[in-house]
C-alpha cells in the first residue's frame, strides 16, 4: 500500500491539540512531520490523565500520542537568535508550516506568511487560531470550551431549559477543528501544485464551530430568531428522542416522520397509543407530549436495551445506544472497521484511535508512539548540515534542546 502524503515535509510549531491533531493526520497519511517544542516542551505532555496500567508497565503518554504519533522532536528556543536561524533553516526546505501561534508572535519571531514565503515561495503556511487572524479578537487565545463550544454557540444548543450549561470532555472541537485544517492543507496543497505559488491556510475553532451549527444557524442568520430549547418531555415528535431503559442505560431514537409511528407503538407493544384520541395525529401528539412520553418511559422500563435493540433492529427502526467510552472501546462494529489501530513502542504495542480518513488500498496508520521531547534534534540538525560542534555550542546558549539521556 502507499501512504497518500508520502515524501510531504511538515514543520509544525504547534502546542495543546487541535493543530497537532491536524499534523497527527498528516502523519498518518504519510508526511514526514517534525514537531518543534520549546525547551520546556509542549504544555500537553503527562497533562491527561493516564491510565492505570499494571506495576512495571512501560511510561507512555498515551493522550499525547493521540495528537502526536509518528512525528519527530526537535526543541528550539524561538526567542534566541541562533535558534530562530535554525528554525528558519528548518521551514526553508518544508512543504507545510503548521502553527498555532498568535500573528503577533507569529511576526515577533519571523514566523508569519510573508516573512516565510519570502525565504520558500512554494510553502504552504497554515496558521490555527481561536477567533480568526482579522477583526478585534485576533490576538485573544482560546480553547475549545472556550471558543468552539461557548462563543461558538454550541454549549448553549445544547443546554435545556433551566439546565446547567454542559461540560465537553477533551479536545471535542479541537479535534474537529483538525479536519477541517487538514481539508484546507490540502486544498492548498493543489493550489501550489497547479499555480507553483506558496499558499496561506487561516482556519479558527470559531469558524469551525459556525459550521458545526450551519444547520440551525443558517435560519438564525435569516430571522435572528434563537431556535426554540425543549427538554425531553416537549420535543416535536416521541420518535426524535432519548428513552431509558430497564437496565438503566439510555436508548437514543431517530425517526422522524410520522410514517414510523405505527411500527413503534407495535415495537414497543403500545398498540392501543394508535387509537388513543390524545395521540392520533402528529399535531396530538405534540400537543399532548408529557403525557405520551410518561406513557414511553414506561414502556422501555420494562427491557435493557440489549433486547430493545434486537426488537428494534427486527422492526427495521432507527436508534442506537448512548454508549459509554468504554462500550465504544469495546465495540464490535469499531474493531470491525479498525478504529483503533495498534501503535507499536519498545514498551509493547497499545491501541490507539485511528484518524477518520479513509481511502480504499492507501496506507493510512500511527507511525509510531509519539516521541519523547527534543528526541530527533540531532537527526534533524544533521539533516540541515550542521555539524556535531555547531550543535553542541548551540545547546550549550540555549538556543536548542537535545534528548535526555537514558539511564
Amino acid at each position: 500500500m502507499v501512504a497518500p502524503l508520502a515524501g510531504l515535509r511538515v514543520v509544525e510549531a504547534t502546542n495543546w491539540m487541535a493543530a497537532p491533531g491536524a499534523a497527527a493526520i498528516l502523519a498518518d497519511m504519510g508526511a514526514d512531520v517534525v514537531k518543534v517544542e520549546p525547551l520546556t516542551g509542549d504544555a500537553v505532555r503527562g497533562l491527561i490523565r493516564p491510565p492505570r496500567v499494571p506495576d512495571g508497565a512501560p511510561d507512555i503518554d498515551y493522550s499525547f500520542t493521540v495528537d502526536n504519533r509518528g512525528k519527530r522532536s526537535v526543541a528550539i528556543a524561538f526567542d534566541e537568535p541562533a535558534g530562530a536561524d535554525v528554525m528558519h533553516r528548518l521551514v526553508a526546505g518544508a512543504d507545510i508550516f503548521l502553527c498555532n501561534l498568535l500573528p503577533h508572535r507569529q511576526a515577533r519571531y519571523g514566523l508569519d506568511p510573508e516573512s516565510l514565503l519570502a525565504e520558500n515561495p512554494r510553502l504552504v503556511h497554515a496558521t490555527l487560531t481561536g477567533y480568526g487572524i482579522n477583526g478585534p479578537d485576533a490576538e485573544r487565545p482560546g480553547f475549545d470550551v472556550t471558543t468552539f463550544f461557548g462563543r461558538g454557540s454550541v454549549t448553549d444548543s445544547m443546554t435545556e431549559p433551566g439546565g446547567v450549561a454542559p461540560n465537553p470532555r477533551t479536545a471535542q472541537g479541537d479535534h474537529t477543528t483538525s479536519l477541517a485544517l487538514v481539508a484546507s492543507i490540502l486544498g492548498a496543497l493543489r493550489l501550489v501544485d497547479s499555480t507553483g505559488e506558496g499558499q496561506v491556510v487561516e482556519v479558527s475553532l470559531l469558524a469551525t464551530a459556525a459550521w458545526t451549527m450551519a444547520s440551525d444557524l443558517s435560519a438564525v442568520l435569516i430571522d435572528g430568531r434563537q431556535p426554540t430549547k425543549r427538554d425531553r418531555r416537549h420535543l416535536i415528535t416521541p420518535l426524535a428522542n432519548r428513552f431509558r431503559c430497564g437496565d438503566d442505560r439510555w436508548i437514543i431514537l431517530n425517526m422522524p416522520e410520522p410514517r414510523w409511528w405505527p411500527g413503534f407503538c407495535a415495537a414497543i407493544e403500545r398498540p392501543e397509543l394508535l387509537d388513543d384520541a390524545r395521540f392520533v395525529t402528529p399535531r396530538d401528539r405534540f400537543d399532548n407530549m408529557p403525557e405520551l412520553i410518561d406513557l414511553i418511559d414506561e414502556a422501555f422500563a420494562t427491557k435493557p436495551i440489549e433486547e430493545w435493540g434486537r426488537i428494534f433492529d427486527d422492526a427495521g427502526m432507527i436508534w442506537g445506544p448512548a454508549s459509554t467510552m468504554a462500550e465504544l472501546a469495546d465495540d464490535p462494529q469499531a474493531a470491525a472497521i479498525g478504529l483503533f489501530p495498534e501503535v507499536e513502542h519498545p514498551g509493547g504495542s497499545f491501541r490507539t484511535v485511528a484518524v477518520p480518513i479513509g481511502i480504499r488500498g492507501a496506507d493510512i496508520a500511527p507511525g509510531g508512539p509519539a516521541p519523547l521531547l527534543a528526541a530527533h534534534t540531532t537527526e534533524v540538525l544533521e539533516g540541515l548540515g550542521y555539524s556535531d560542534d555547531e550543535i553542541a555550542r548551540l545547546a550549550a546558549s540555549g538556543a536548542i534542546g537535545l534528548a535526555a539521556e537514558s539511564d
